[in-house]
């Protein structure tokens, strides 16, 4: 018999565990999908969008199963669709087709971040999505103009539509969004001025609109965000002074305004920003003294960037006595003082990182200078003898110092100290000059050396003009016209580098042990080796803190010791955040090198335009042409960098897609730097071989071609057209099989018929009429870049304009009016762009009837000496743009004459001869 107690007892536990149970049964009910409008309204944007199955399955409860889908009583509350892929099909004609958003009268957040979405949003989303509290676009390819409606959603708290190609004014609607406490709209392309309605925004804690074409003033109205704590509005054209009403916000930590064109000088209602830890304000026109207010009771104050303004006087001693301070830049200003005066003897020992360059501070080196571990003190005029512990951390190149190499000469150190009155050492030599006396005989001296240089200018002047003309008359004739192909470099063009004694190591990251890059490496196991480089071997590693490095190892017994003591110097003395990031070294064995650098999530160019979708097929999948501009536009100011802000101009001389490194982000750093060297001969030489009608070309005397920038253009050309056409294997394709595929590509490239270049765009590239634009400038840029004559070929910091404003390219020129005007004013178009209005006359390959083909297997800062402001312009529109860059927007169009400087009259005279 059953015992009833045992039966009471299993009753009892049966019972509990019901009840032990139910909220969970009830909870599952509840997330389960119950509205069946939404559910239909899932399965139409999961087909509108080209959602997978491996995401969004379809024989399951989307509640329960689908990834990024939360519910909330039986409705859709959240969608998450950041960085999904699309299905094969969708990624055929991806749009912004998200009608079925609608439907969801509970969502409070969409995210579709990293997700491709080429298309406008809908005028509808602010007058349906009244529950949204987050919408993130973040690098979604979104185009045209915001939407005022968006101005309805009065439940937003965060808006994110940064890296997209948004163009036409901010709406002054979304001022009314007062629950918002996140907008980030940077890296757009977006115009006008910065609405003053922001300032009605007082729950605001972040504001980013940096990397755009915002002009005009600062509006005081943002003084009012008291809660604000991030203000990034850097990289646009942003005049007038700043205003002292943001001395209000009290909370703000972070302050960016570089990059723009604010005049005046700073507020000292800007000594309220007690919470500031970033002061970011450089590349402006601000000047005048420093008030030490400022400074006085900044105790989180961390980074100070007030380089390449006009600031004037002496630094207040109270930017010293700041106990946070660890990065100061105060480079490219007149700031003067002596080295005492300026506070740096003090006992604050936080400070890391020093830049003082490009001012008139003078003074004698002291101990002090063992505290910093990276201090730039180059063009001033320090003078006396440097101790051997500043010698290996510090930039001392122009000033007056006895020890040193690269200084200043006597009459420009004389100079300066004489006319303050003070005495100046001579370097260290007998009868230092004294003030009032080094004037006077400078000048006299200076008079009798030009009246004796003068002269001597005059006879080989003369005897250069007769050699030219002798040379002109005995190769008259001899220059044909085809197909032009570029030779690779030479091997032993460059000069010797410094032997390795003389590189500053100090200044070139960590330094490993052998053991450790072992470890990283896995022994240098084969399954880490990326690829086999002409200087060595390639490696992916793993550091033991945890940090991915790429290790190249080089081995002396193959390659010349020359290849890796190039590439050190060249980190020694340049850095640039489009420059691959050098991590360290190990040079401790004799025979084997090491080299580490930071890795590069995305490759190289060369295995990144085309990729397999998933590793369950062989699906590629190409770059979308945003992201295409973005390289070719990170790319060119890489290159123009070298090109054009270094003394004397270094060429890159292995430019390639296999050069061309992407970092997560797709953002270029350029790599390959073992071949890199100065420019060789005279730069000026194109112009007057122009000039006397001397046929160029870029080999030397010796048979061999020159390392000259004009290479590096040539080589560049060929990257844009892989970047147009598809096929990756041009920049590294040998000299035959080159000619054969410009033989075929170059005929479609036509400065009058965009309808050609169709017939060479990659057809897995999906564009609309104004991104075929912008493939037809690319195009005529890359021909230009590819001109047989060196000196006809573009200089690459004009490439990088045309680029940053491609429609600016074709647009100017598409009536037989504009060409005309063109012609007769000689504007930079003409100078640029001149060898395709007349196909005549240079012929980069001769014209052919046969279609193009597509051939089979496609598939670091710079230290600047000075930084122009309107470069510096250029390139903060252009690129830092997470999948765009360039100009998108008619809105956005110049006349030519913004992109391409009228030429003086005498390079006018050349060109127009040229045309004719």
């Amino acid at each position: 018999m059953v015992d009833p107690a045992s039966v009471k007892a299993f009753t009892l536990i049966v019972l509990n565990l019901v009840v032990l149970f139910q909220p969970t049964f009830q909870q599952q009910q509840q997330q389960r999908l119950s509205s069946r409008i939404e559910r239909t309204a899932l399965f139409q944007l999961r087909s509108s969008l080209g959602i997978r199955s491996k995401e969004w399955p379809r024989k399951v409860d989307p509640c329960l199963a689908w990834v990024g889908i939360k519910c909330d009583n039986g409705t859709v509350s959240e969608i998450d669709i950041s960085g999904f892929r699309r299905t094969r099909v969708g990624s055929l004609n991806p749009q912004f087709a998200v009608d079925a958003l609608a439907n969801f009268t509970s969502l409070t957040s969409f995210n579709a971040s990293r997700f491709s979405l080429p298309g406008s949003i809908p005028d509808w989303f602010g007058q349906t999505l009244f529950n949204l509290q987050v919408l993130d676009l973040t690098s979604c390819s979104v185009i045209n103009a915001v939407p005022a409606s968006l101005g309805g959603l009065t439940s937003l708290i965060r808006l994110h539509l940064a890296g997209n190609s948004l163009t036409g004014t901010i709406p002054s609607t979304l001022g009314q969004l007062l629950q918002l406490s996140v907008l980030d709209l940077s890296r757009n392309l977006f115009t006008g001025t910065i609405p003053p309605s922001f300032g009605s925004l007082a729950n605001l804690t972040s504001l980013d609109m940096s990397s755009n074409f915002l002009a005009g003033s600062i509006p005081p109205d943002l003084g009012t965000l008291s809660g604000l704590t991030n203000l990034n509005l850097s990289n646009n054209s942003l005049s007038s002074s700043l205003p002292a009403e943001l001395g209000s916000l009290v909370s703000l930590e972070d302050l960016d305004l570089t990059r723009n064109s604010l005049t005046g000088g700073l507020p000292v209602e800007l000594s309220g920003l007690i919470n500031l830890q970033s002061l970011l304000l450089g590349n402006n026109f601000l000047g005048g003294p420093l008030p030490a207010s400022l400074f006085a009771n900044q105790t989180r104050l961390q980074n100070v960037v007030l380089s390449q303004n006009d600031f004037t006087g002496p630094i207040p001693r109270e930017l010293w006595s700041m106990p946070a301070l660890r990065l100061l830049d105060i480079s490219g200003n007149n700031f003067t003082g002596m080295l005492q005066d300026i506070g740096l003897t003090s006992e604050n020992t936080s400070v890391a990182v020093v830049n003082i360059s490009s001012n008139q501070f003078y003074g004698i080196l002291g101990p002090v200078w063992r505290r910093f571990s990276s201090v730039d003190l180059s063009g001033n005029y320090f003078e006396g003898v440097v101790p051997d512990y500043v010698l290996n951390k510090a930039s001392l190149n122009r000033n007056c110092l006895q020890n040193v190499t690269n200084q200043k000469n006597l009459s420009d150190c004389s100079s300066f100290y004489s006319d303050r009155g003070l005495t100046f050492d001579n370097f260290g030599l007998p009868n230092s000059t004294q003030p009032g006396t080094s004037g006077k005989k400078s000048k006299k001296n200076i008079i009798i050396l030009a009246s004796v240089l003068g002269g001597l200018g005059l006879l080989l002047l003369a005897f250069f003009f007769a050699l030219l003309l002798f040379c002109c008359r005995k190769r008259n004739g001899s220059n044909q016209r085809g197909v032009a192909v570029e030779p690779a470099p030479a091997s032993g063009t460059a000069p010797p580098p410094p032997p390795e004694a003389s590189i500053n190591l100090s200044s070139l990251g960590d330094t490993f042990t052998y053991q450790e890059l072992l470890q990283a490496t896995g022994e240098f196991n084969d399954a880490n080796l990326i690829k086999h480089g002409h200087s060595g071997d390639i490696y992916q590693g793993v550091l033991a803190s945890g940090i991915p490095v790429v290790v190249k190892r080089i081995d002396l017994s193959a390659v010349k010791k020359e290849a890796y003591l190039i590439e050190l110097d060249f980190f020694s003395k340049v850095s640039h955040p489009k420059v691959v990031p050098l991590l360290g070294h190990c040079l401790e064995n004799e025979n084997e090198k090491l080299l580490v650098y930071k890795y590069m999530p995305n490759g190289d160019l060369a295995s990144s335009l085309f990729r397999k979708t998933s590793s369950e097929d062989d699906t590629l999948q190409s770059l979308d042409w945003i992201t295409r501009l973005k390289i070719a536009i990170g790319a060119a100011e890489a290159l123009s960098c070298l090109h054009h802000e270094c003394t004397p101009p270094i060429v890159h001389r292995d430019v390639q897609a296999s050069s061309i490194l992407l970092d997560d982000k797709f953002e270029v750093r350029l790599g390959s730097l073992s071949e890199v060297c100065a420019q060789e001969g005279d730069v000026h030489q194109s112009r007057i071989t122009r000039l006397l009608r001397l046929p160029s070309s870029d080999q030397g005397t010796s048979g061999q071609p020159t390392a000259t920038c004009a290479y590096d253009v040539y080589c560049f050309g060929k990257v844009l057209l892989e970047l147009v056409t598809g096929n990756i294997g041009i920049s590294a394709a040998s000299d035959a099989q080159l000619k054969e595929w410009l033989e075929q590509i170059i005929p479609n490239i036509s400065m009058y018929e965009k309808e050609l270049v169709v017939k060479i765009v990659d057809p897995s590239l999906i564009i609309d009429e104004d991104l075929l634009e912008e493939v037809w400038a690319m195009a005529i840029v890359a021909r230009s870049c590819l001109n047989p004559k060196p000196s006809r070929r573009p200089l690459m910091r004009y490439i990088l304009k045309a680029l940053e404003n491609p429609l600016n390219v074709v647009r100017e020129e598409t009536t037989e009016s504009a060409r005309l005007r063109t012609s007769s004013r000689g504007s930079w178009n003409a100078a640029v762009f001149g060898s395709w209005r007349q196909a005549s006359d240079v012929t980069v390959v001769p014209p052919t009837a046969s279609t193009s083909r597509r051939p089979e297997g496609g598939g670091g800062s710079f230290k600047r000496s000075t930084t122009s402001k309107s470069n510096s312009q250029s390139q903060g529109s252009g690129g830092g743009q997470n999948g765009g860059g360039g100009d998108h927007s008619s809105s956005h169009r110049r006349h030519s004459r913004d992109i391409f400087p009228e030429p003086a009259e005498g390079q006018q005279d050349i060109e127009r001869q040229e045309h004719e």
